[in-house]
């Protein structure tokens, strides 16, 4: 074997990075990609480029399949806005050497630094880990580099071989291990740093023979054969490492993403009673200070501030709970926001569009749809508000609604400070409720309220005296000799 040449010491950081995601994902029995499978919140793939970006580099290619292409551009929009994100198609799957064959075309042949090459089903991966292997690619001034792990278990992973000066020499994959190999417990994971001295051997890799696809992994060999520099390093734990294949890897990857965000959270100053049944998107925000129940779901962009409590069963999407408020047991919360100190539940639910002002108090059974509701009114028991202004201070008797709807469009109702609506009233929008006004129980109000006035539209009440008697005297005649 030939001395192995020194490669010319990189630059200061990558210059591009790749991720292979033209797998189709059959096992995960879907019609969405396999790495379009959301985790806590976002695309799995959007893990890998996140620790993928977090190393700054000037371009990264991301692989994509025929089938595929047009839906993870679609999914992925987001990151565009961040300079040196392309696209390259690998219209047939030809295997993992010819998927970054395709993108170093896509690279351009002037391209010169590093190449960082990751998987798009490593959801678990950290940018640390990207930056320790580069570090050590960097400090060996190798060829190519990669990563690996030690396992009790290698299963089907390309097993790890070294020459007896320890240097890494092969990938062997399980279906070409020797019986003395089964021992080797050291595995690829699929990550790898290339020079582009290292890059322009991927033409050179040969088909394999049985599945008639092209191997990354057979570049090790192809590398140490032309006497090029190459390393293997065990970086990081199996976890870490783990790809997404089926849906119960893909539950077990998003229990592992979970805990390490209640994890980071706890250590910042946020309470979980019972954090193994806490389910917290990726985006999600928790000040120090606040208190999380068991069984509770908080999603999308949420944000909870300093010193809220949130109870048992609640789930939020997309809304904003104030400092100091409180989201009681079994509610539902949907791209809505709870002022400070305001009070929410139980069995409330916020529908997209509710704007509870701080210590205002939304009881159980209330629908808040669209709507303002101001600086200290109480809505406490079986109401529906929609496309409402409620001012300060108001009180909304149970049983009150909001006839909102028309049967063409939705119209306001709007409610002045200081107001108090009686149990049971309907207010048939669009309507204007002035500041001070009273609305009796049971009214069905129509038309505006003057400020300060009462609105009643009940029928008048009737009692008939005696009317009980007489109809248990009835009741006794009408009865039949056989009913005696």
């Amino acid at each position: 074997m030939r001395p192995q040449k020194r490669s010319v010491s990189p630059p200061a950081r990558a210059k591009a990075c790749v991720i292979l995601a033209g797998g189709l994902g059959t096992r995960m029995k879907s019609s969405l990609p396999k790495i379009l499978h959301p985790i806590c919140g976002r695309p799995m793939m959007a893990y890998a480029l996140e620790a993928a970006l977090a190393l700054k580099p000037r371009m990264t290619v991301i692989v994509t399949g025929a089938g595929t292409h047009g839906q993870i551009e679609n999914a992925l929009a987001s990151y565009e806005d961040r300079a040196g994100i392309r696209y390259a198609l690998q219209a047939k799957p030809l295997g993992t050497g010819h998927a970054l064959l395709t993108a170093a075309k896509e690279l351009g042949d002037d391209f010169s630094g590093s190449v960082v090459v990751l998987n798009g089903d490593f959801p678990l991966i950290r940018p640390e880990t990207l930056r320790r292997l580069l570090h050590l690619h960097r400090k060996n001034k190798n060829a190519l580099s990669l990563g690996s792990f030690m396992t009790d278990d290698p299963a089907s992973y390309g097993r790890v071989f070294r020459d007896p000066s320890g240097m890494p020499a092969r990938i062997i994959e399980k279906t070409d291990l020797a019986a003395e190999d089964e021992e080797i417990k050291e595995v690829n994971s699929g990550l790898y740093v290339l020079e582009p001295e290292a890059v322009r051997l991927l033409g050179r890799i040969k088909r394999n023979p049985r599945k008639k696809e092209y191997y990354l992994t057979d570049i090790l060999a192809l590398a140490r054969r032309e006497g090029l520099r190459a390393g293997a390093y065990p970086i990081a734990s199996e976890e870490e490492f783990a790809g997404v294949n089926d849906l119960l890897e893909l539950g077990l990857a998003e229990a592992a993403i979970r805990r390490r965000i209640i994890r980071g959270l706890s250590k910042n100053g946020v309470r979980f009673i019972a954090p193994e049944t806490v389910y917290i998107d990726a985006g999600v925000k928790i000040a120090p200070g606040a208190l999380i129940y068991p069984n509770v779901y908080l999603q999308g962009g949420t944000t909870v501030g300093k010193g809220c409590i949130i109870y048992p069963n609640v789930r939020i999407i997309d809304g904003i709970v104030r400092e100091g408020a409180a989201v009681l047991d079994s509610s539902l919360i949907e791209n809505s926001e709870v002022g400070e100190k305001a009070q929410v539940g139980p069995f409330a639910h916020l529908r997209p569009g509710a704007r509870i002002r701080p210590s205002a108090k939304i009881g159980n059974f209330v629908e808040i749809k669209n709507s303002t509701i101001g600086k200290g009114t109480k809505a406490m028991h079986l109401s529906y508000i929609g496309d409402a202004s409620v001012g300060r201070s108001v009180n909304i008797g149970a049983g009150t609604i909001t006839c909102n709807y028309d049967g063409i469009r939705k119209n306001r109702t709007v409610i002045g400070d200081g107001v108090f609506i009686g149990s049971d009233s309907q207010l048939v929008a669009p309507v204007n409720v002035k500041k001070g006004s009273f609305v009796a129980a049971g009214t069905t109000v129509t038309s505006d309220v003057p400020a300060g006035s009462l609105a009643i539209s009940r029928v008048r009440q009737k009692n008939v005296k005696g009317y009980v008697g007489k109809k248990k005297a009835l009741a006794a005649a009408m009865k039949t000799p056989k009913d005696k």
